[in-house]
C-alpha cells in the first residue's frame, strides 16, 4: 500500500513489493493535485445524508439486477457469519461513465459493470457532483502510481508488456465509487464487536487493481467528532501475517493493491488482505463514520491469469477476462 500525503505526516502503511519494505510518501505538492481537500469535505457528509432520506426515496435507488453494484446498497452483502452485514449502507456509483455500454449481451452478463448509474437528482442533488469529482480526481492520481508500479513491475519482468497497468486503467469503463456509511453504534453493537477485530467490514481483499481510500469523518448528529476510538479503522495483513492499522493523515489519498494487480505482475505485487475494525466503548455509542472507496478495475474484457486455488478453479493458470472473475467473487458476497 502507498501512500500520497497532503501536507507533513507519517503514514504507517506497510509497501507490497517484497524488494520494498518502507512506506511510500508521495507529496501532493509534486503532483500538482488541487482541491482534494474540499472535494473530500463536500462528499462525505453527504453519507449521512443518503443514509437518512426516506425509505421510498432510497429503495428507489436500489438496483438488484447489479448485484447492488450500483445505487444504495444496505443488509445485502453477507457477513461471514452468514448474516446480512447491516451495519454499514453504501452507494455505488462509476465516477466516469454513466452509461457504460448500451449492447445488451453485455449488460446482462457483466450487470456489475455495464448498468447505468442511478442519482437522487431530485432527494439528494448535490451528490452526483461531487460524488464525482473527487472519483475522477482520485483516478488521476492514481494513474500516476500506476505508472510506477509498471515501471516496477518492467524492470524485472522483461516481457511484461511496458506501462501496461496505466493502458487498462486509462480506457477502462469499469472504475467503481463507493460511498459508505457507517451507522451509529448501539451500546449492544459495542459490546459484540468486543469479540472480534474484523467487526465493521472482515477481512477480504480487494478483486480490482488499485484502490483509492479516504480517510475516514466521524459524525454525531449533525457536528463532525473526532475518532471515539483510536484502535478503529482499517487493519491491514502483510504477506508475513503481521497484522499493522493503516494510518493516514486527513488529506492522505492511500492506495492499496487489488487481486487484478497480483495477477498481471506475476505476483511480484500482492492484493493487500485488509478489514475495518469498528469503534468501541461509550464513547463511539451514536457515532457514525463516513468514507469514501475508489476501486480502479480493468475492462470487463480483460484477460487475467489465474493462479492455482483462485475462485474455486482447479486448474492453475487458467485464463478468465476481469468480468467473469468479478461474477465469481461476487457469488461469495451475494450468493449465487
Amino acid at each position: 500500500m502507498g501512500c500520497l500525503e497532503n501536507d507533513g505526516g507519517s503514514p504507517e502503511i506497510l509497501t507490497i513489493p517484497p524488494a520494498v519494505r518502507h512506506i511510500v510518501t508521495i507529496p501532493y505538492a509534486d503532483l500538482l493535485v488541487p482541491k482534494y481537500s474540499e472535494l473530500r469535505s463536500r462528499l462525505l457528509p453527504l453519507a449521512s445524508r443518503m443514509a437518512a432520506l426516506s425509505e421510498e426515496s432510497k429503495m428507489s435507488l436500489v438496483d438488484p439486477a447489479s448485484r447492488f453494484s450500483f445505487g444504495w446498497s444496505h443488509g445485502n452483502e453477507m457477513l461471514r457469519s452468514g448474516q446480512p452485514d447491516v451495519y454499514k449502507g453504501s452507494f455505488y456509483a462509476n465516477p466516469i461513465v454513466d452509461v457504460p455500454t448500451t449492447d445488451e449481451a453485455l449488460i446482462e452478463r457483466y450487470p456489475s459493470y455495464c448498468r447505468q448509474n442511478i442519482w437522487p437528482r431530485e432527494d439528494l442533488p448535490e451528490l452526483e457532483p461531487a460524488f464525482k469529482e473527487l472519483g475522477r480526481l482520485m483516478l488521476d492520481v492514481g494513474l500516476l502510481l500506476a505508472h510506477h508500479c509498471s515501471k516496477f513491475v518492467s524492470a524485472r519482468k522483461p516481457d511484461y508488456e511496458e506501462g501496461k497497468l496505466v493502458r487498462m486503467l486509462k480506457s477502462s469503463k469499469c472504475h467503481k465509487g463507493r460511498l459508505l456509511h457507517y451507522f451509529p453504534a448501539s451500546n449492544r453493537d459495542t459490546e459484540e464487536w468486543e469479540k472480534g477485530l474484523a467487526s465493521w467490514c472482515g477481512w477480504h481483499f480487494d478483486h480490482g487493481s488499485l484502490t483509492g481510500l479516504t480517510r475516514a469523518t466521524y459524525m454525531k448528529g449533525k457536528d463532525q467528532v473526532p475518532n471515539p476510538d483510536p484502535q478503529s479503522g482499517l487493519y491491514i495483513r502483510d504477506r508475513l501475517g503481521t497484522i499493522t492499522k493503516a494510518v493516514f493523515a486527513e488529506d492522505d489519498i492511500a492506495y492499496q493493491m487489488g487481486e487484478a494487480t497480483e495477477f498481471h505482475s506475476g505476483g511480484l505485487f500482492r492484493a493487500t488482505l485488509h478489514c475495518v475494525q469498528a469503534a468501541r466503548g461509550e464513547a463511539a455509542v451514536g457515532v457514525d463514520r463516513n468514507t469514501f472507496a475508489l476501486f480502479m478495475q480493468p475492462q470487463w474484457d480483460e484477460p487475467l491469469i489465474l493462479p492455482e486455488g483462485h475462485c474455486d478453479r482447479t486448474e492453475s493458470h487458467e485464463v478468465v477476462n476481469f468480468g467473469d472473475f468479478t461474477n465469481d467473487r461476487l457469488n461469495k458476497y451475494y450468493g449465487s
